[in-house]
C-alpha cells in the first residue's frame, strides 16, 4: 500500500468510525499534523490493524486538545 493509499484508508475509516464526513476528517488530520505523522511513521503504522489505528487517532486528538 502506498503512503497516499494509506492516508486515504485512515481518513475514510476514521470518518466511518466517528460518523463524520471524510472532508472533516481530512481537515482534522491536516491541521493536527497527523497527515505528516502518517507519512513519517508509515513503516510502523501501515501494518497495524484498523481497530488499533482508530484508537491511535483517538489518542492523537485527545493529545491535541490538551495542548
Amino acid at each position: 500500500m502506498s503512503k497516499l493509499s494509506f492516508k486515504a484508508f485512515c481518513i475514510e475509516n476514521y470518518a466511518e468510525y466517528k460518523s463524520i464526513p471524510s472532508s472533516t476528517v481530512f481537515k482534522m488530520f491536516k491541521e493536527s499534523r497527523l497527515l505528516t505523522h502518517l507519512s513519517e511513521d508509515y513503516e510502523d503504522l501501515h501494518g497495524m490493524g484498523k481497530e488499533y489505528l482508530m484508537d491511535y487517532f483517538d489518542r492523537w486528538f485527545g493529545k491535541e486538545e490538551k495542548e
